[in-house]
């Protein structure tokens, strides 16, 4: 028994005698593994928060900070991981391999919510809106209430919030009528053909002029837009502020209808004419009705 115990010694130590260098080798690739994943992590921390920092004084929205914060350190992280087993000797082909695979099964499973999510980092970080703002996106129009990294909701006049994927915003038009201070109202008024065009513009003129609301040192405009199959349109343009917009809309509107009745100045409704002609050879035709019997 002493003898088999004293041969498994002698073996191991001549065994280490024979790989002495290798496991010196071993040892040396052991510390540089461990010292790759403290300065990687260390690397990793630093590189986020300075990413951090650096979209907070962009102003970047705090979910999307945090967010892509959050996905370099973890990259750093995968690959600091990889470079120390691949310092211990480990094949690291297959896990690169293998980790690819993953993020591509990941990405197409995710398509749709990556594709919402890229468009709401635009959005955040090019700013086309911001909350509070009245904008019409994709056919919808109402005030911005949040912007979300994957969506982004909507107020409309009536009180209904929508919520709209990033990724269709993103995709489609942008309007923005919050964005500058001032804004040119635009209104149409239609009136009979026999009217004088000189005299509808002064009475037009007389009721939009004398409005303060108007924004000093623009351009008030009244003048005959086209003939329209039943009517002349005239068209109105004043430039005023974005907060007085409707208000001046719907009290110019309901003042030059007052001001063109009180002048007698009408405003048809469509109509057409009807123009019937009688054919000649049918007129002279004659009908004969069967005599009756006697």
């Amino acid at each position: 028994m002493q003898n088999e115990k004293f041969s498994i010694i002698k073996n191991a130590t001549a065994w280490i005698a024979d790989n002495e260098h290798l496991m010196f080798q071993m040892l040396i690739n052991f510390v540089v593994a461990i010292l790759l994943l403290f300065i990687g992590s260390a690397i990793a921390r630093l590189a986020a928060g300075g990413l951090r920092k650096l979209m907070n004084a962009r102003g970047v929205d705090r979910t999307v900070t945090q967010f892509c914060c959050t996905l370099l350190r973890y990259a750093l992280l995968t690959f600091t991981v990889i470079a120390a087993l691949g310092r211990m000797g480990v094949e690291t082909s297959s896990i690169i391999a293998v980790v690819g695979a993953a993020g591509l099964a990941i990405g197409l499973a995710l398509q749709g919510s990556l594709s919402n999510f890229a468009a709401g980092v635009l959005l955040v970080s090019l700013r086309p809106f911001k909350a509070g703002e009245y904008t019409q996106i994709g056919g919808v129009s109402g005030t911005v209430e949040e912007v979300h990294i994957f969506s982004t909701t909507l107020r409309t006049v009536d009180n209904k919030s929508v919520v709209m994927p990033n990724g269709k915003i993103i995709a489609g038009d942008i309007v923005n009528f919050s964005r500058h201070p001032t804004r040119r109202l635009e209104i149409m008024v239609g009136v009979a053909y026999n009217t004088d065009i000189e005299h509808v513009k002064e009475v037009i003129m007389a009721v939009v002029s004398p409005d303060k609301r108007l924004l000093p040192n623009t351009e008030l405009m009244v003048r005959l837009h086209d003939m329209g199959p039943s009517s002349l349109n005239y068209v109105v343009r004043a430039w005023v502020s974005n907060e007085d917009y409707w208000d001046m809309y719907f009290d110019v509107m309901e003042g030059i209808k007052t001001a063109l009745d009180k002048h007698n100045i009408g405003i048809p409704y469509p109509q057409m004419d009807v123009h019937l002609h009688r054919n000649e050879l049918s007129a002279k035709k004659s009908v004969s009705l069967p005599k009756s019997a006697a």
